[in-house]
């Protein structure tokens, strides 16, 4: 099942994809989903729902973050071999672990805003996790069983922030506009396997990143158990998983966005997203 939410930001409503790949407006039947529609009881009974029978909504409409009401923002960092290679550190011998503001959250096609000034703003394809059931100390074999679906994820991000005022990644990672994610939340029945998702990323037209989850040195299933050691997952949070290699800082001359550009960003189950970049206060 894919879940949505549709309209203009802050006036979203729930909505469905069907077999056709039509929008269906859910919002007769779900004040929206939110944390508590994650449960597995609340997501067998949206499955059986006949979205047929719905409302059609216009293609046109904007899309929305796909879980409303998220608590936690979560990162994960140097998760991808040829990532930690790129950027000449040491494969980590347990996952990094950083968090994004929540107002950093936007749709899967709004337009990405970076700082005034900035000259080292940066792209980041990623597998989202989005937590259906709280987890607590929760072990690795049992850890997706935590999981209500997947999301496609940007972690934009700005170096200079990230790297050079102090050393807390946070700075970088939060801006407003700095964390697309959707267009859907793909429910894991749907996703057999995370760890054999293909993945790409362009700039401009010119690809920059391809890779696929089976790259990752941390599985969902680690990162979800390792996470829930030192912090409580809620329903609703969303975990970004890593990106593999080709960011703009790890290329020789290092790339980065600049107004005007373009990013488009697919994954195998997950959708497209589509970003059209520019600077604040132009």
């Amino acid at each position: 099942m894919k879940l949505c939410r549709v309209g203009a930001p802050g006036a979203e409503i729930p909505a469905a994809i069907d077999a056709q790949g039509a929008i269906r407006s859910l919002a007769a039947l779900v004040p929206d989903l939110g944390p508590e529609w994650l449960a597995p009881e609340r997501l067998a009974a949206l499955a059986a729902i006949d979205l047929a029978r719905l409302p059609l909504v216009d293609p046109s409409v904007r899309i929305g973050v796909p879980v409303a009401g998220i608590r936690q923002f979560i990162g994960i960092a140097l998760n991808y071999r040829k990532h930690a290679e790129e950027s000449g550190q040491p494969l980590p011998s347990e996952p990094i672990v950083f968090t994004k503001a929540i107002t950093s959250l936007s749709g899967p096609n709004d337009g990405i805003v970076m700082p005034p000034g900035s000259e080292h703003s940066d792209w980041e394809i990623e597998l989202g996790i989005v937590i259906g059931t709280t987890a607590r100390s929760v072990a690795r074999e049992s850890a997706l069983r935590h999981v209500a679906g997947y999301c496609l994820a940007n972690d934009v991000s700005e170096r200079h922030w990230q790297n050079f005022r102090n050393g807390q990644w946070n700075k970088g990672k939060s801006f407003d506009s700095f964390g697309p994610i959707g267009p859907w939340l793909v429910t894991a029945d749907e996703i057999p396997d995370p760890q054999a998702l293909a993945m790409e990323l362009s700039l401009n037209g010119e690809r920059m990143q391809a890779s696929n989850t089976s790259d990752m040195i941390f599985s969902v299933a680690e990162l979800v158990s390792y996470v829930s050691q030192f912090m409580t997952l809620l329903p609703g949070d969303v975990i970004v998983s890593g990106t593999p290699g080709g960011v703009g800082m790890g290329l020789k001359p290092p790339r980065y966005l600049r107004q005007g550009d373009v990013l488009r960003l697919s994954m195998d189950g997950l959708g497209t997203q589509t970003q059209h970049v520019t600077m604040a206060g132009r």
